[in-house]
């Protein structure tokens, strides 16, 4: 994998990149959609590539590995080729999954012991398995096992989670340098860092990871609790810290508020449910602000869905039409909306891109942070 930075505006820390993997080119700063099992909800891999153009997209290691599990994922030879999908996938390690979603669970300097919440059996993952279960899935950017750490944490809880965290770190990069990818196409490994909201503990984390020269490094444990202030408290502290030359990945980030001050911060790469999980609710994003579908002031709006012009399915809908189809339960409706976010989400990191280029991101971005929390 191959990271180079192409400009950084005045002002700011925001670049654009490139990323080279061996399944593509990713311009950056870049938004991933979330194909959690190996699929965006909803969304067909034609449409991420025609309409979306996505770049790249993320799957996760404990849904893959309950399901279709890896022994179905070795036989179709990993999971581009099992889902169709010819561009660059980046997995996560699964641990968040772990301590969101199983019923139990027990983390320990071995591993953590869970109970799937498929069907209750229990299973363990150690950093080296995570490992061996990203070498199957094949993606292209695996992540290192980690906890992730409630933003409320109280500091002893947060040092021991880092402690924890910064062992399996290690033993994952040692079964990651040990080990080779099994479909002939390159593979790289980003630690995450963690620490909370504690910023000797991120300080601590940073550095540690920087210390690996690792081909890109992740920012976890943010978005989970804490006030937004803290977490761009916590962005800027890691990012004095991990190296400018290597992409920077930000977890589970965030709305599109969320994503151009993280990008003002120096982060590159960043994903999120929250286009496809609040368009499936009705919830609209466009660079005009935010919409309710299901409201009944655009029962007779017959205006398309972004009053810019901009639109990413392929039809141009009206905002009647969408929202006659929530307010009759309509499939199609939770579809176009999907699309819609997904589309504004990555229209909004490629307008980011070029103004970065053109050295005034930080007056534009000011602009679209009024646009982009306004209720409409």
């Amino acid at each position: 994998m191959n990271f180079q930075i192409e400009a950084v505006s005045s002002g700011t820390k925001a670049r654009a990149g490139k990323l080279v993997t061996s399944h593509g080119e990713i311009p950056t700063p870049i938004f991933m959609p979330v194909g959690t099992v190996g699929s965006v909800k909803g969304i067909h891999q034609r449409e991420l590539q025609q309409e979306i153009d996505a770049k790249i997209i993320l799957g996760n290691t404990y849904h893959l590995y309950l399901r279709p599990g890896t022994e179905i994922l070795q036989k179709a030879g990993g999971l581009h080729k099992f889902m169709g999908w010819n561009r660059p996938i980046l997995t996560d390690s699964g641990g968040f999954q772990v301590f969101s979603l199983a019923s139990c669970r027990k983390l320990s300097e071995e591993g953590a012991r869970f109970q799937s919440h498929i069907d209750g059996s229990r299973h363990l993952f150690t950093p080296e398995k995570v490992v061996d279960i990203q070498r199957i899935i094949g993606s292209d950017i695996m992540m290192a096992l980690d906890e992730c750490a409630p933003g409320t944490s109280d500091y002893n809880y947060a040092r021991k989670s880092l402690d924890l965290t910064k062992g399996w770190l290690e033993r994952g990069w040692r079964r990651f340098t040990d080990t080779e990818p099994l479909y002939g196409h390159s593979q790289a490994f980003f630690p995450i860092v963690q620490g909370c909201v504690y910023p000797d503990l991120r300080r601590e984390a940073a550095h540690h990871v920087a210390s690996l020269g690792a081909p890109g490094n992740a920012i976890g444990g943010l978005a989970v609790g804490e006030p937004a202030e803290k977490m761009y408290e916590m962005i800027e502290v890691v990012n004095d810290i991990l190296p400018e030359d290597k992409p920077r990945y930000l977890m589970g980030v965030g709305t599109p508020a969320n994503i151009l001050e993280a990008i003002d911060r120096g982060v590159d790469m960043m994903d999120c449910v929250m286009p496809t999980r609040n368009g499936r609710n009705g919830m609209l994003f466009t660079s005009e602000g935010v919409m309710n579908m299901k409201n009944r002031k655009w029962a007779d709006d017959f205006s398309p869905l972004d009053n810019n012009g901009k639109t990413w399915v392929d039809h141009v809908y009206s905002k009647a039409y969408l929202r006659h189809l929530f307010i009759s339960s309509e499939l199609l409706a939770m579809q176009i909306a999907s699309i819609h976010n997904l589309g504004f989400y990555l229209w909004l990191v490629e307008e980011s891109r070029k103004h970065i280029m053109d050295g005034d991101f930080k007056s534009w971005k000011e602009e679209m942070l009024d646009k982009v929390t306004r209720r409409l």
